[in-house]
């Protein structure tokens, strides 16, 4: 009985060609997921340029009040204005640095 379960060949290619097939599938998947992060970090590069288009000033005038029969001021405010310039990292102006790369140690207990 030891013998005949050992020569018995049946599944050995069904099996070897699902293990084909599953490795292919897998190898596929993992393009497609890497493929699809690129496409996102794309798009979120994207909105991240339109934000960093935008033009953030502002500006607003002041105002006063005179008193009655023009004896003086009753109330008044200044004006404000603020200017937006680039920041650092605007339209992809960084450089991501990287450091260079570092040899490990020797093991403890060794």
């Amino acid at each position: 009985m030891l013998r005949a379960l050992l020569n018995d060949e049946a599944g050995f290619i069904v099996s070897a060609e699902l293990v084909l097939i599953a490795t292919l599938l897998v190898i596929g998947l993992i393009v497609g997921l890497s493929e699809v992060q690129h496409a996102v970090v794309a798009e979120l590069n994207d909105v991240g340029d339109a934000i960093g288009n935008l033009n953030q000033s502002y500006y607003y005038t002041g105002f006063s009040g005179a008193k009655r029969r023009g004896r003086g001021v009753k109330a008044s405010t200044r004006g404000s204005a603020w200017r937006d310039t680039r920041d650092d990292c605007d339209n992809n102006q960084c450089d991501i640095a990287c450091d260079a790369p570092v040899q490990e140690g020797p093991k403890r207990g060794q």
